[in-house]
C-alpha cells in the first residue's frame, strides 16, 4: 500500500504574500490624473497649436507640462497628438 503526500498551503501562502509585497508599492504609487483636476475649460484649437503649447499656456508656475498633456489626452479623449484647426479640448484649470 502506498503512503499519500499530504498537500500542505503553505507554498500558496507563502506566494500569495511575495506577490502582494511586490504589487503594492506598485499599485500605492499609481497616480490618476483625472482625479486631481476638478475644472475644465474647454479650448479651440487653431492653427500651429500643439498639446504642448496649449498645456504649458495652461500649466500653474509649479506645474508639470507632461502631466497637464496627460490630463488633456484623458480628458479630450484624443487618440492621437495631432491636433485640428477647430477642435474642442478639455483643457484643466491650474
Amino acid at each position: 500500500m502506498r503512503k499519500r503526500k499530504k498537500l500542505t498551503l503553505m507554498p500558496v501562502i507563502a506566494l500569495a504574500a511575495l506577490s502582494l509585497l511586490v504589487a503594492l508599492p506598485t499599485l500605492s504609487g499609481t497616480r490618476l490624473y483625472a482625479a486631481s483636476a476638478s475644472h475644465y475649460a474647454t479650448v479651440t484649437v487653431r492653427a500651429g497649436d500643439t498639446l504642448w503649447t496649449i498645456a504649458a499656456a495652461h500649466t500653474g508656475p509649479d506645474g508639470d507640462v507632461q502631466e497637464t498633456i496627460d490630463q488633456i489626452t484623458q480628458a479630450s479623449h484624443l487618440r492621437s497628438v495631432t491636433l485640428q484647426a477647430g477642435q474642442q479640448l478639455r483643457v484643466p484649470t491650474p
